[in-house]
């Protein structure tokens, strides 16, 4: 009979392996005690918060042997957690995920979750996800409506690829309709009745300064899925420009903007929109109506 090691005392070991690793955190974790906490529940194929139910049992040395090949993994090449592990969670629900596409941790994911956009969606309503790299906010508006049709675009053949996938994983192939190409380009041409409820996206938002500065971790994802441009609006300006063909005469985009508020503001001064306060804020996120684009 090898060794066993207790689960808080390897909690606590692998916490401060990567803490003193110089690590950046953000991709599905906010810090190394909560990565640490996910390395060890994929090991066991437990949920995190199961696993916080049972951190006085012990584990075998070939289970210490896999979550340290894993720590090493992530300490030596910088490589988002998700990408090593090959899966990811955003609102307890758990995606497929490599570098095909960046890690799921869109803010809109609260507020699709929670309820709060429901508002904008009428019984058996139409939803289109913009940019859905692997599907993981397509695929959260499908479970949370299930009498929604939604539809879900990406430019890239590859992150497609990956939101089949999780489409498949989770039986929603049949909800949610995919279109490969450049924003609405890919969308049919649609009548007056056709038209979306509400569209729904996480863009490149990331301004030129910004990306030159981020930790490595970022710079394993697709760039094509974070850079904005100069200001970081690129791509929300040819959103912003043609949403309101594809949106119904009541309905609304809901675009995640993370900490470019100020240059959004400056690009689009005389759009109103409404901020919608999420975990990270009131400035992450916002809502504009069809009628003010």
């Amino acid at each position: 009979m090898g060794p066993s090691y207790s689960l808080e005392t390897l909690w606590k070991e692998v916490t401060q392996k990567l803490d003193a690793a110089g690590l950046s955190f953000g991709h599905g974790a906010i810090n190394a005690e909560s990565e640490a906490l996910w390395i060890i529940s994929t090991a066991l194929g437990y949920p995190p918060e199961d696993t916080l139910d049972a951190l006085d049992t012990n584990i075998s040395q070939d289970l210490k042997n896999q979550i340290d090949a894993w720590v090493n993994e992530r300490v030596k090449t910088r490589q988002p957690l998700a990408y090593i592990l090959g899966e990811a969670w955003l609102m307890g629900v758990p995606f497929y995920c490599d570098d095909r596409s960046i890690v799921p941790r869109s803010f809109i994911a609260e507020l699709i979750v929670d309820g709060h956009l429901e508002h904008w969606i009428p019984p058996n309503g139409k939803v289109l996800d913009l940019c859905t790299g692997n599907g993981s906010l397509a695929i959260l508006m499908a479970l949370s409506c299930p009498d929604v049709q939604v539809s879900a675009t990406d430019l890239s053949l590859q992150a497609l690829s990956l939101a089949a996938k999780n489409l498949d994983r989770h039986n929603l192939t049949e909800q949610i309709e995919v279109f490969q190409g450049d924003l609405f380009e890919s969308i049919p041409t649609l009548s007056e009745d056709q038209k979306f409820d509400l569209i729904i996206c996480n863009p490149p938002y990331v301004n030129d300064e910004t990306m030159a500065n981020l930790p490595k971790e970022y710079h394993a994802e697709p760039e094509i899925s974070l850079a904005g441009g100069l200001d970081g609006m690129d791509i929300i300006r040819r959103i912003i420009a043609n949403a309101k063909e594809y949106l119904a005469d009541d309905g609304a985009l809901v675009l995640e903007i993370g900490n470019e508020a100020s240059n959004f503001m400056k690009a689009f001064p005389e759009i109103p929109v409404t901020w919608l306060e999420v975990s990270a804020g009131d400035d992450q996120v916002l809502l504009i109506q069809s009628e003010d684009l």
